[in-house]
């Protein structure tokens, strides 16, 4: 089914009018024409209703939201409207173009002499759903002409709306695809890996946000947050704050300093007060080894040490939310990695999703639980995130309703020593990351 899209206040009649039957709005100065009956039998078709009006001014005045089709009479004089919209030469047509511009919601049949066949298919041309040739008229044609021209317009106006639903999704696909993070990680020794699922239906992004950068110094930052709500404005204000991140780093700040500026801009950009962003922020020293953790309101991180069982990071000393006190602090707290390591970083709708049928979530204690069964069945990287998010999912009955962003930092030790080594090789190809599958996603077509 085509996509709605905005209309005007009043509906157009062609959309309005039931099948008990159909006003026809007849526009020709022939007062002893063809139609002096004020409704065509019903023996006809369908009941037609008619009013008739003998220029363009007094047409304008019955043109009103319960006329489903115009009648013009081509011979009509142009008035002074008409006249208006001509280009250069006289415009035989200028009088039913000027009708479809004050109509372009009604279908509209024109009506010219047997002997002007080509007027009366340049007419269609220009727009008109049919025409009637006035020797031939009768009741019976006329009510069918009307019928069909009704629906032809309904066609029309449907198939243009499904048009203009599908071009703003390919828009809406490109731009969403474009905005989505390409991590800047050349000469890092660190592998990425990241899934993303917006809760909005036909979405490719949502409230929730994430990026990961390597400065000139070997450092590698990364970040990960969550704008509340679900909708396209929550959407756009996580990109603002995602980009505004990027910059803030590779301008070389960090911790507070960078956490404090972000509530600026988050203040600065949000729609009311009540909007707020939790964040979590990593930035991993240039030996892989340790790292600081700043958390705004933002559930810890997972790290996995080799031969050793996944668990959270500390998380005691974290600050609140960006946008919740005006004069906050979030300190860094300084971590220890080891040499092998993975390092999960996630938004709470990985978490919030039920377990069963009842009230109870997931969690992070059952999260912890999840991803160390995956691991012990040797998942990693790329399989690991997509084998979490999967189950997250089916744990919960169905498609989650938040957004979830999940991203994943690994360090294999004895990959680095080679790469460090003379002639080992000093960079990665950092794949760009990718939302869910088309399977688990509800993706617009490119």
């Amino acid at each position: 089914m085509p996509v709605p899209v905005p209309q005007p206040c009043s509906a157009p009649a062609a959309e309005t009018s039931s099948g008990a039957g159909l006003t026809l709005l007849v526009i020709e100065d022939d007062p002893a024409g063809t139609f002096t009956a004020p409704e065509l039998s019903a023996a006809a078709g369908a009941r037609v209703r008619i009013r008739s009006a003998r220029n363009l001014t007094e047409a304008g005045r019955l043109l009103t939201d319960d006329v489903d089709c115009i009648l013009l009479d081509l011979a009509l004089p142009a008035g002074a409207e008409a006249r208006g919209d001509g280009e250069g030469e006289e415009d035989r047509l200028a009088t039913l173009k000027h009708v479809l511009r004050i109509a372009p919601r009604h279908a509209v049949l024109a009506l010219t002499a047997e002997d002007d066949a080509e007027l009366a298919a340049e007419a269609v041309r220009v727009g008109a759903q049919d025409y009637l040739f006035r020797g031939e008229l009768d009741s019976r044609l006329l009510s069918r002409a009307v019928r069909y021209a009704v629906e032809r317009k309904r066609a029309d106006v449907a198939q243009n709306q499904l048009t203009e639903s599908r071009l703003r999704a390919q828009e809406n696909a490109r731009l969403e695809r474009g905005l989505l993070p390409t991590p800047l990680l050349d000469g890092s020794d660190l592998r990425f890996a990241a899934r993303y699922r917006p809760g909005r239906s036909r979405a490719l992004l949502g409230g929730d946000f994430y990026d990961t950068v390597r400065t000139p110094d070997g450092t590698v930052h990364a970040m990960i947050g969550d704008v509340c709500g679900h909708g396209p404005d929550e959407a756009a204000l996580g990109v603002e704050l995602r980009i505004a991140w990027r910059a803030l780093t590779l301008a070389g700040l960090c911790g507070d300093e960078l956490l404090s500026t972000l509530q600026e801009v988050l203040e600065h950009e949000r729609e009311s007060e009540e909007i707020f962003a939790t964040l979590c922020t990593v930035d991993i020293a240039p030996d892989g080894r340790r790292a600081g953790l700043c958390l705004a309101g933002h559930p810890a991180p997972l790290i996995a040490r080799h031969g050793r069982a996944a668990q959270l990071l500390p998380y005691e000393d974290g600050g609140p939310a960006l946008g919740l006190l005006p004069r906050a602090r979030w300190p860094r707290r300084q971590v220890e990695l080891g040499g092998s390591w993975s390092l999960m970083m996630y938004t709470d709708g990985l978490i919030e999703g039920r377990v069963g049928d009842g009230t109870q979530r997931l969690g992070q204690d059952g999260m912890v639980a999840m991803v160390n069964r995956q691991l012990a069945e040797g998942l990693t990287g790329e399989a690991l995130l997509e084998a979490a998010v999967t189950q997250v999912r089916e744990l919960n009955g169905g498609e989650l309703t938040d957004d979830v962003a999940v991203l994943l930092l690994d360090r294999d030790q004895e990959i680095a020593r080679h790469r460090a080594a003379p002639g080992g090789a000093r960079s990665v190809n950092i794949p760009r990351p990718r939302p869910a599958s088309p399977a688990r996603a509800q993706r617009p077509p490119l």
